[in-house]
């Protein structure tokens, strides 16, 4: 929206403006998420926080949903969970939401948490949070969406501490903890100390680190914090170290060291995403016994000798004397200049100074209390460095009553003056004084020993600092006992003496962490008394692993095409250590996404959605290793920045290695081979329908998809009329009125063909018309990407052709059967074949014999079919039916004819258009010429068997009057048949018998006892007189009447027929006599006469006589009807 600020106030217009722009520009309602992407690892918990602001009413409650697109198949958006609905969510998410694994939960009427208490690796994708709209109107962003990204569990936590540990009440506990993470994303660790006292299930925290290095004592340690007495350092890059000056009883428990990993999310706010304990080492503290208070305080000391040569003795003793000495405790330490060498507590505890504790657990420094005042170091053998002076110390220790002691005020001897002269030693040590070695190689120090005399131990030592004191690594006896010291009783080292002159040090994957200067102490034995001892040094300097192994990422193939195979690879050049490799991609500025961990133990985790699409080759060779990434068939997803990073692992923590250079990959789209044809120009008579064809003429790939879109250029203007993407949805263009998409159509053929129609064409509707065809095609993982479009243009002119209308004026006459179906025909001569006309068809119809012209149907121009209301012709109008098989011809077809449908029947056609203001116009009439039908009705078609026949009978025999039906007019017919009988010497014929076409059977003379029906088949008929006498003697015949089906006037009676007379005699003797019969009574008499001449034949006589009266007179017993029932008679006729 612009504002003109040229003739009004400046300020209102101003005023105006911006209100109208934040209007305009501010959506109500808006819903907002966690911005992404969120790094989370597996297993881990997932919250996902997501409210709504907007609405009209603030503090009504919202309903909101959650769905996913994975990083598997980021174009299928999945349900997960709904407030609303419980099955909203898919069978993938189904389970997990029932069993309360994934929760959607209410934190405030517009506020939602999505959880998911472990995650999964797949996981991982874009998550979108949707409020269901609960107004009328949609105003504002609705939906929300972040990205999750799972990551594995890199972090490694370890204590190399022992299992279980015991001290004594004062002395000091040191523990490490090693803990790393080999997370590709920027991430910072943190530290806590814990102890768990028996007895109770939460732990306590003593110290911890956060991940800014900040210190923190935990609650209850404060105080022992701020004295010195407990401190947590970080010693290198992985190793964390706990320190606890004078324990207490009430520190005893289990203690362990807990890391958690965090990373910052893109809101700036730290999240923890892993959390790993180390073992548990359990602590025993002794508590020390409790002796009385002292006050007054007198300390001696005496050397005995004073003067001592190198490998002899000394013995220093301290003597200390007050008031009521049984009553009191001391604690009394030796000195040599301000390093102390030893102390006896008040309980009797002995604890030996750091600078002479290898000496301590050698046997070479002992002290002890010797009486209830006297205390005695000694020192053997002695060396030329213990010459100096010596004094003793004591302090007096007061007892309180919860049993803890408190340090009095320290009271110091004389100093006494011990002189050591060297003796006389052949014996020298040799040993190289510079040595590197790279970390994680094994170190090798070499002693080489001269002038030997007798047995020999070595002690070999080491010292981070020049100013650091020695600390003992690892000794081997004189008898050959090895013993390992400090924390390298838990690392791999070894002291060896491969030769009489020669002792070596080896100890297994230095970290520079082990440089420092080491020190070789040989001592000559003789029995079991040390006589002398050399030393010598060496400095130690340990590479870090990045200073040698180098990381170094190339490809030959980085620019490739759609489809093309690309091979990256990372070399590590550098000796072989346990490497753990990461390769990641990074497609923008913001989304960094690991592809795969090769782990040192050749484990390969891959991040989810990268499986497939990638293949991993690694080769080894000396002093390298090669690690090739094969992409097989490129695709868009998989171009960007590529780098491979290494970390190290060693001493149970990660080392990371500075990252290879990135290198980008390039995937460009194919060229595209698409070329099309169109007609440039098109010519088109208003109101007809108008096709563009936009044809390809080049071979394309059977996968393609296309989108297409059709624009219109009238004068300089250029709009979009319709455009359909490549999964065939239409849209039109914004400024395409309703009228004009109502007669626009888009549809694509075989080839591929695209075709634009636009139906019933107006002047307005020229212009040029340009296709617009983009191809889209499938890469290797499916995605659709696509090509640079191609156009065609066409060129489009709409004229008004000439009027023309003439039908066929020839008259017909049709003749048809009545049922069955006829069609009438009207066809236009000219003016048909423009599609920018439209028809109105009306058929008349005027009766046989009548002037009076009826409207049966009218089908009008725009396609409505309508019946004008004639109850006369309303059963017609039933039965017809319209149809325009070509574009000039017009039928109607009448179903099923009656008799009644005979007449002339016409059709009026009207020819219509519509203006260039979409109103019609009629431009002519015409009527087509008249046709005359007739519907003809069956014809009399009855013929019934006619056989003259005569019977003589005795009164026990039963005869049947036959009514066969030879031919009938229709195959629909239906009979009625009726027997009559005229007795003999009259002349009234009475009806005896009536078989109606309706099945009713009628006794019209009472005979029904002596009467038996037949109807074996549709045309035959029968009926039989049982037992008859000479009173049934007389003229029998049947009459048939046919009836028909009649369409218009129902059932009518088309023929009626009689069959021939039956002549029935009766006589005295009872014989039978049939006029239809003669070969049968001949055979009778001539047995007879055969009989009285031979009446051998008899029996051959009886035979015949029994044959001719079955053919002559007994029936078929198998009749449709039963012949054992007498028949009663119907109540009516």
């Amino acid at each position: 929206m612009s504002c003109s600020l040229q003739f009004c106030s400046w300020g209102a217009n101003l005023l105006l403006c911006l209100g109208l722009f934040l209007h305009c520009g501010e959506a109500r309602v808006n819903t907002e998420v966690q911005a992404g992407p969120l790094y989370r690892v597996v297993g881990a918990p997932l919250s996902i926080f997501c409210n709504v602001s907007g609405f009209s009413n603030p503090d009504a409650k919202q309903e909101f949903e959650f769905r996913v697109k994975l990083s598997a198949s980021p174009t299928f958006e999945i349900n997960i969970i709904s407030t609303s609905n419980e099955g909203f969510g898919y069978a993938i998410y189904s389970d997990r939401v029932r069993s309360k694994e994934i929760t959607l939960t209410h934190v405030s009427p517009t506020a939602v948490v999505f959880e998911i208490q472990r995650l999964e690796k797949n996981d991982e994708g874009e998550f979108d949070c949707s409020v269901i709209n609960s107004e009328k109107v949609f105003f504002g962003a609705y939906s929300a969406q972040t990205v999750v990204k799972v990551i594995d569990n890199s972090l490694s936590v370890s204590s190399p501490a022992s299992a279980s540990v015991s001290f004594n009440e004062g002395d000091a506990l040191t523990l490490t903890c090693q803990a790393s993470s080999n997370t590709f994303q920027h991430t910072h660790l943190s530290i806590a100390w814990y102890l768990r006292k028996d007895g109770e299930s939460d732990a306590r925290r003593i110290i911890s680190m956060d991940r800014d290095f900040t210190l923190s004592p935990g609650p209850g340690f404060e105080g022992r914090y701020q004295a010195g007495l407990i401190r947590l350092d970080k010693m290198g890059e992985a190793t964390y170290k706990l320190k606890m000056d004078q324990l207490e009883v009430s520190d005893q428990g289990q203690i362990y060291c807990q890391a958690q990993e965090w990373i910052q999310d893109p809101d700036r706010s730290w999240y923890s995403i892993a959390q790993k304990d180390a073992a548990e080492t359990t602590l025993n503290v002794r508590a020390r016994e409790v002796l009385p208070d002292t006050s007054s305080l007198v300390v001696r000391i005496s050397s005995q000798p004073t003067t001592l040569q190198e490998g002899q003795e000394l013995s220093l003793s301290c003597s200390v004397d007050t008031q009521s000495l049984e009553e009191k405790f001391f604690s009394v330490a030796w000195l040599k200049g301000s390093v102390e060498l030893a102390r006896i507590g008040p309980t009797g505890i002995l604890s030996v100074g750091p600078e002479y504790s290898v000496r301590g657990k050698e046997g070479e420094l002992r002290a002890a209390r010797v009486g209830s005042k006297d205390y005695r170091l000694i020192l053997q053998p002695v060396r030329t460095d213990d010459h100096g002076e010596y004094i003793c110390r004591a302090w007096p220790q007061d007892r309180g009553q919860d049993g803890a002691f408190t340090q009095g005020a320290a009271q110091d001897s004389s100093s006494q003056l011990v002189s050591i002269s060297a003796t006389e030693s052949g014996l020298s040590l040799e040993m190289q004084n510079t040595v590197k070695v790279n970390e994680g190689d094994k170190l090798e120090l070499t002693c080489k020993v001269h002038g030997v005399k007798g047995q020999l131990s070595v002690t070999w030592q080491r010292k981070a600092t020049s100013t650091a004191i020695f600390t003992n690594v690892i000794s081997l006896s004189q008898e050959g006992v090895m013993e390992t010291a400090g924390e390298f009783t838990r690392r791999r080292v070894k002291a060896t003496r491969p030769a009489t002159d020669a002792f070596t040090l080896e100890l297994d994957e230095v970290s520079p962490s082990d440089s420092g200067v080491y020190q070789c102490t040989v001592s000559e034995w003789k029995i079991n008394s040390k006589t002398n001892s050399q030393s010598q040094t060496a400095t130690v300097t340990v590479d870090p692993v990045e200073s040698f192994v180098k990381v170094n990422l190339i490809s030959r193939d980085n620019k490739v095409t759609v489809g093309e195979n690309v091979a990256l690879m990372c070399r590590v050049r550098g000796p072989h250590v346990p490497i753990t490799l990461t390769w990641s991609l990074q497609r923008d500025a913001t989304n960094l996404d690991n592809i795969l961990t090769l782990g040192y133990d050749g484990a390969v985790s891959w991040s989810a959605g990268f499986e497939q699409s990638y293949q991993l080759k690694v080769e080894n060779q000396q002093n390298e290793a090669r690690h090739y990434l094969l992409i097989k068939g490129a695709s868009q997803r998989e171009a960007g920045s590529y780098q491979c990073s290494a970390s190290v692992f060693m001493e149970n923590a990660y080392k990371r290695l500075p990252a290879s250079n990135q290198l980008a990959v390039s995937v460009n789209k194919p060229v595209s081979t698409l070329d099309l044809t169109s007609a440039p120009t098109l010519t088109s008579n208003i109101n007809t329908d108008i096709e563009i064809k936009c044809s390809a003429i080049s071979n394309q790939s059977p996968s393609s998809r296309y989108a297409v879109t059709w624009l219109l250029q009238q004068q300089a203007e250029k709009q979009i009329i319709v455009s359909s993407d490549r999964d065939a949805l239409l849209t039109f263009g914004p400024q395409i009125e309703l009228s004009l998409r109502q007669r626009i159509s888009m549809k694509r053929t075989k080839g591929p063909s695209f075709e634009l129609s636009i139906r019933q064409a107006q002047i307005s509707d020229r212009g040029s018309y340009t296709c617009k065809v983009v191809e889209w095609l499938q890469d290797p993982r499916g995605e659709w990407y696509e090509l640079s479009p191609v156009s065609r243009t066409t060129n489009i002119t709409v004229i008004e052709p000439v009027n023309d209308l003439r039908l066929d004026q020839t008259e017909m006459s049709l003749n048809t059967r009545e049922g069955e179906e006829v069609e009438l025909e009207c066809n236009v001569i000219s003016g048909a074949p423009s599609p920018s006309f439209f028809y109105k068809v009306t058929w008349l119809y005027t009766e046989h014999d009548s002037s009076v012209m009826n409207a049966l149907v009218e089908l009008d121009h725009r396609g409505l079919l309508s019946y004008p209301e004639n109850q006369k012709v309303r059963g017609l109008q039933g039965r017809l039916r319209l149809s325009r098989p070509t574009q000039s011809s017009f039928h109607l077809g009448i179903q099923r004819a009656h008799e009644g449908d005979g007449g002339t029947y016409k059709c009026q056609v009207e020819q219509h258009q519509l203006d260039h203001e979409g109103r019609w116009q009629q431009k002519a009439s015409e009527s087509g010429g008249p046709i005359t039908l007739t519907v003809n009705v069956p014809e009399n078609n009855l013929s019934i068997e006619k056989n003259e026949l005569e019977l003589n009978r005795s009164t026990t025999q039963d005869f049947t009057i036959p009514c066969h039906i030879t031919k009938q007019s229709s195959s629909n017919s239906e009979f009625k048949v009726t027997w009559f009988w005229q007795k003999e010497a009259e002349t009234k014929q009475l009806p005896i018998f009536i078989a109606y076409r309706n099945a009713t059977l009628q006794d019209r003379f009472g005979m029904a006892d002596q009467l038996r029906f037949s109807h074996p088949l549709p045309n035959q008929f029968s009926l039989t007189v049982l037992k008859p006498g000479p009173r049934d003697s007389g003229l029998y015949f049947c009459e048939v009447e046919e009836w028909i089906p009649s369409l218009s006037y129902g059932w009518r009676r088309v023929a009626v027929d009689k069959s021939g007379n039956l002549t029935v005699y009766y006589n005295a003797e009872g014989d039978t006599r049939a006029v239809s019969e003669p070969k049968c009574k001949s055979v009778m008499w001539i047995g007879i006469f055969v009989a009285f001449v031979i009446c051998a034949l008899v029996v051959i006589v009886i035979l015949v006589l029994k044959m001719c009266q079955n053919n002559g007179g007994k029936k078929d017993e198998n009749s449709l009807w039963t012949e054992q029932h007498p028949l009663k008679p119907s109540a009516g006729d």
